[in-house]
């Protein structure tokens, strides 16, 4: 299920933005009408991608869009006037925000949120995959320490405390890392 925020202070424009996410099938659209409100939500949930029309009350939007690029894996829309999109572009495109013109072409619009969708779903596989590695590299760590505490207390080399680790891994039907977490614990 693909979650948006939208972030826009006017009636007609959360209706119109509403419209055109939930023919592109974003099932979940929370709305906020003010850049705080806008950073609670963002703080609360998880969201696919982020609509900003700008500008919202005191503010240009840039400063939101930026902010909520820099902190969270959503996709960001920033959507500004035409005669200043390529200033504004410029201030925020490191960031990985896409800014649209408006008056809004329609048919950019849905390349703009289709790049956004591509983008997202990439980036959450990114974020999975460090995840793992992670957690793979924790597992390196736990596994290293029982080895210095085999030669600490046990006087056997470091390959010798390798293959005792792997031994006892595959005597107890264990995986290495639980072998390694009793060791810590016995000695540790």
């Amino acid at each position: 299920m693909s979650k948006a925020l939208l972030v826009c202070d006017t009636p007609k424009g959360v209706e119109y933005y509403r419209d055109f996410l939930m023919q592109s099938e974003y099932e979940e659209i929370t709305v906020a009408d003010n850049a705080e409100e806008a950073k609670r939500k963002v703080a609360e949930f998880d969201f696919d991608v982020c609509l900003i029309n700008s500008p919202i009350r005191n503010s240009s939007g840039e400063h939101l869009a930026i902010d909520i690029a820099e902190k969270n894996i959503c996709q960001v829309i920033l959507f500004v006037k035409a005669e200043y999109q390529d200033e504004i572009t410029e201030r925020v495109e490191d960031f990985g925000v896409i800014t649209v013109g408006k008056p809004i072409n329609k048919q950019l619009f849905w390349g703009a949120l289709k790049l956004a969708k591509v983008t997202q779903r990439r980036m959450a596989m990114v974020q999975k995959e460090t995840r793992k590695l992670q957690t793979k590299l924790e597992d390196l760590k736990q596994v290293s320490r029982a080895k210095c505490l085999l030669i600490s207390y046990e006087g056997m080399s470091e390959e010798e405390a390798h293959k005792y680790i792997e031994k006892k891994a595959m005597d107890e039907r264990l995986s290495r890392i639980d072998v390694a977490k009793d060791i810590i614990n016995q000695y540790g």
